[in-house]
């Protein structure tokens, strides 16, 4: 990340904590939910900036920033708990099936002729025409002998 574009992240970022600390102190509770607004702009700047330091900044739960950012959480055991089991459940894709190119350039359709006399002269044609004009060969290749 070149410096001016931190430097914008970082004037960005406050920023946006004055808007939390306002938004803080004019709340009408405790309890209600942090605007839609200004977690999208939390998530805009954890993109650009580390989402600790900017969890740190807002004073947000850094758990809460990593779901909003759509991180799936680390999980510490090896084996898979329930709600790690149902959530993989839940996520789980349908089958999709991806046809890949051939590795080698497939023939084109045409017409490929083969003609052998009693003497043993062979002639072959090979045409990607759709209607090639082999008949005057044909009659030239058979009635010499």
């Amino acid at each position: 990340m070149n410096s001016r574009t931190n430097s914008h992240a970082e004037h960005e970022l406050t920023q946006l904590a004055a808007c939390f600390e306002h938004w803080r102190q004019h709340r009408t509770s405790r309890a209600e939910p942090i605007p839609q607004s200004l977690w999208e702009q939390a998530v805009a700047l954890a993109t650009v900036l580390p989402r600790s330091r900017v969890a740190r900044q807002l004073r947000l739960s850094g758990q809460a920033l990593k779901h909003r950012c759509g991180a799936q959480p680390l999980v510490a055991s090896a084996q898979p708990t329930r709600a790690t089991a149902s959530e993989a459940s839940r996520t789980a894709l349908d089958f999709v099936e991806v046809t890949a190119p051939a590795p080698w350039p497939l023939p084109t359709s045409g017409t490929e002729i083969e003609l052998h006399r009693g003497d043993g002269a062979r002639l072959r044609i090979r045409s990607h025409e759709p209607q090639p004009p082999i008949a005057a060969l044909v009659r030239t290749f058979l009635e010499t002998c």
